[in-house]
């Protein structure tokens, strides 16, 4: 042990009055003395320098015997949370919860004796880390673990948590019936309590493209709950067709994380009955959520919509329809309760037109995603210019929308 550690561990021991304990004197000096664990460290540098080992009424002055919680005690409790739920899971995360009166203390003395060592925190998950791995035979995992099993150290009896990360499916789905919206629609009157308006289920719809595969996942997962990430969303009233469009459904807290995605898209499509259809189901990461949310406005998409017209309309009228380009729309009346009111600047990319009579005609329009459909055909009071009704000069509304395509461009 060279010269100055030595003057460094004498000043601790000082300093603590020979009071410290193992696991925390051996950690101040892990960088500096070899040992299987900071507690042998600490033993070795006693027996060094011949010092006497703390007895047992003696109370550490930086963790306050806080390492004598780490027992066998302690094990029992976080096994009794797991089993309790019945939770399944590959990995783990140990975190822990201390006084910051004592992370000050320990801070403090390590910029006393100028040494540079890892907090006690950090000992405190490894520790507790190291063996639940070999209990449970499963690997810490620092950047996508399943559960992060989190200590209190702040009360007398140690107490813990098991906080449950999400798993992420994604996937594609189809809408095939009219009336059900993407996701579930809380009660405008009760917000989702439940009242006389919504029939006491707190909803505005009974079931929603959400809801539906959300069903058969918290089935198999036991999931408390399920949030749907959806790349843009289509109305109530219109059909997702073509090869579906993207989300993420992200299910919260699943105490079963290994799911056959396979049969619960059967069992899914199936349970749909015909109103939805869930396509190639799999696990992705969770900045899939975001990316597939802010990735709408950068995709394509192919709508087919049903235009009634209030004049009479000729086929050769519908050409002038082709010269719809750059589209200026302030946020449609509709929906300005809940979305800034702004111009957004979107692009029509391909037009045809159907002439089904004088005054009804078929639009299969390819735009920008983020172009509001409906307002490119009502023109919304002039606030999408230019419009359908506008370049034909007389009212036109969308009596049916489809969705045909959601494509990257």
């Amino acid at each position: 042990m060279e010269d100055e550690t030595v003057k460094k561990v004498m000043k601790l021991i000082d300093l603590s009055e020979n009071k410290i304990c193992n696991h925390c004197l051996g950690r101040k000096f892990s960088k500096l003395i070899d040992g299987n664990d900071n507690e042998d460290r600490g033993i070795i540098i006693r027996e060094n320098l011949e010092l006497d080992q703390p007895r047992s009424e003696d109370i550490c002055p930086i963790c306050g015997n806080l390492f004598e919680k780490i027992n066998e005690s302690l094990y029992e409790r976080i096994d009794q949370k797991i089993n309790y739920i019945s939770l399944e899971f590959d990995n783990f995360l140990v975190g822990s919860r201390l006084e910051k009166d004592l992370l000050k203390i320990d801070e403090k003395i390590s910029e006393c004796i100028n040494v540079d060592c890892e907090n006690i925190k950090k000992e405190i998950n490894r520790i507790v880390g190291l063996t639940l791995e070999k209990r449970y035979k499963k690997e810490v995992e620092f950047d996508n673990n399943n559960i992060l099993i989190e200590i209190n150290f702040k009360k007398e009896e140690p107490t813990v948590y098991i906080k449950i990360n999400p798993i992420f499916i994604e996937g594609k789905y189809n809408k095939f019936i009219r009336g059900i919206p993407q996701t579930k629609w809380p009660c405008r009157e009760c917000h989702g309590k439940g009242c006389e308006y919504c029939n006491y289920t707190g909803k505005l719809y009974p079931e929603s493209v959400e809801e539906i595969l959300s069903d058969i996942v918290l089935k198999y997962s036991k999931g408390r709950s399920c949030k749907f990430h959806g790349a843009g969303r289509e109305d109530i009233d219109v059909l997702m067709l073509g090869d579906g469009r993207p989300f993420v459904l992200e299910v919260v807290e699943p105490k079963i994380r290994n799911l056959d995605l396979k049969d619960i898209e059967k069992e899914a499509n199936e349970y749909a009955n015909g109103k939805t259809k869930y396509n190639n189901l799999k696990y992705c990461k969770r900045n899939r959520k975001v990316e597939i949310k802010v990735s709408s406005p950068d995709t394509y998409k192919v709508y087919e919509a049903l235009v009634k017209s209030k004049g009479n309309i000729k086929k050769e009228d519908l050409e002038i329809l082709k010269t719809l380009n750059l589209i200026e729309q302030q946020t449609p009346l509709r929906v300005k309760r809940r979305r800034a009111d702004m111009i957004r600047k979107k692009r029509v990319i391909d037009l045809e037109t159907e002439i089904i009579d004088s005054n009804t005609f078929k639009m299969k329009i390819k735009t920008e995603g983020g172009l509001y459909i409906k307002e490119l055909i009502s023109s919304d009071e002039g606030r999408s210019n230019p419009s359908v009704s506008g370049l034909l000069n007389t009212e036109c509304i969308c009596e049916k929308l489809d969705v045909l395509e959601v494509s990257k461009k």
